[in-house]
């Protein structure tokens, strides 16, 4: 097994908007047994596919559209190359809002109005039609696993893959788990000993910030906790305390916004790191203008995640991405696994020529079992159900650092930078 295990990172993604939320009202788990007739679609007709985005949400405007993007680009350099066996995929968008009102509302639409075979590329802040979709045996194709979604129902195929049983109920007994592999990483690789958590006096956020903790001390790191308040965070204190206690590296539970102050008030009093560690959702090409007041900081920015870096053009598969989205104002990470959920879905319907392409088919792709890479683009993703959660296991990261002059810059290659990790607990 070589893949990462990212759901808590991606949750802390948009921690401070989730508290609270729903999932999507749990059903009987012999109501994922409906084995009604998914509609075909043949001949000359369009393949319509969904997507579902919060473009619009309380965590901002652009913050989930990156996935959206880089579907969308896919399949417009896929339509204008002749789609899929002579058929153009019809996309249909619905932006839930960020609600999980609206998230219901655009699943119905997209799933029993406008009979979508499957979803691509969903982003949703509260996907509360998870159940839902899965009720109808859509696939759900390469989603951003913001919440436990992809680890609770059948059906849904997040862009990381998963070993859970998926029957309805999140990861084993409501527990997920995740390794350690960013941890021993950085303990290895650069020699850090010291790592700083810095997080808000607010629920959701404090509980990440436990987590990361969690994880670090398992891998033999000194931490240092420090906590700032949410409606007016003093983050001077806090870079200052980083640097009188030496922490080699400086992991957040904050927003965006407290990350480019956190990064300023670093850069004020002179707090020196191995390493600020973002996440895949800040692996972005807006880094000089998001943190311009910061360039001490901003140069020791380092991303990991499951996905290869957007910015090796020297990799085929990353400079067929890129040229397919050079239209793009902006390039990131969350883009390249949009492209690679289109990919995904468009290798799976090509396999139904023989049948016609029917979400059972699809389906069928989707779960035969063999690790998928969406041509090097990811790292092995599979699913899987396993009755017990495993122990330890074999994950592989990718990792970049930003430098001004020369962008992300990828820290060897992802699919030998593994480690065996022990798995541990949390609940989402």
């Amino acid at each position: 097994m070589s893949r990462r295990a990212p759901a808590a990172e991606c949750a802390a993604l948009v921690l401070l908007f989730l508290l609270g939320t729903a999932c999507g009202s749990r059903l009987p788990e012999s109501d994922f047994e409906n084995r009604s007739t998914p509609p075909q679609q043949g001949g000359t007709a369009p393949i319509r596919v969904g997507i579902v985005t919060s473009a619009t949400s309380p965590v901002g405007g652009s913050a989930f559209t990156g996935p959206r993007d880089g579907a969308k680009a896919y399949f417009e350099r896929l339509n204008s190359r002749g789609g899929i066996g002579g058929r153009p995929v019809e996309v249909r968008l619905c932006d839930d809002g960020g609600s999980g009102v609206g998230n219901n509302e655009c699943v119905h639409k997209l799933v029993d109005e406008d009979k979508v075979v499957a979803l691509v590329a969903t982003t949703a802040l509260d996907y509360a039609g998870a159940s839902r979709v899965s009720h109808a045996r859509v696939p759900d194709i390469g989603g951003q696993p913001i919440g436990p979604a992809y680890d609770t129902y059948p059906h849904l195929y997040g862009i990381y893959g998963s070993l859970a049983p998926r029957s309805g109920r999140a990861g084993w007994d409501g527990k997920l788990y995740g390794g350690t592999e960013v941890y021993r990483y950085f303990k290895r690789a650069q020699g850090a000993r010291t790592a700083a958590v810095v997080s808000y006096n607010q629920s959701a956020s404090a509980a990440y910030a436990r987590l990361v903790t969690q994880e670090l001390k398992a891998e033999g790191y000194k931490v240092v906790t420090e906590q700032v308040d949410f409606a007016l965070p003093n983050f001077r204190a806090a870079a200052a305390d980083v640097k009188e206690q030496g922490a080699d590296l400086v992991f957040d539970a904050v927003d965006t916004r407290g990350n480019a102050q956190l990064c300023k008030a670093m850069d004020d009093v002179g707090a020196k790191v191995i390493a600020k560690v973002t996440n895949v959702q800040n692996w972005t090409s807006t880094v000089p203008e998001d943190y311009k007041d910061s360039p001490r900081c901003r140069n020791a920015l380092w991303a990991t995640g499951s996905s290869r870096n957007y910015e090796d053009t020297g990799d085929p598969a990353v400079r067929e991405f890129r040229d397919g989205t050079k239209g793009l104002s902006t390039h990131s990470q969350w883009q390249l696994e949009g492209w690679a959920a289109a990919k995904w879905f468009t290798d799976a319907a090509k396999s139904c020529a023989r049948t016609g392409v029917t979400r059972d088919c699809v389906d069928d792709f989707m779960n035969r079992g063999v690790p998928y890479t969406a041509g090097g683009l990811l790292l092995p993703v599979s699913y899987q159900r396993f009755t017990e959660p495993p122990k330890t296991r074999r994950t592989c990261l990718s990792v970049a650092r930003w430098e001004d002059d020369k962008g992300w810059v990828s820290q060897g290659d992802m699919n030998t930078t593994c480690f065996d990790v022990p798995q541990l607990s949390y609940r989402p």
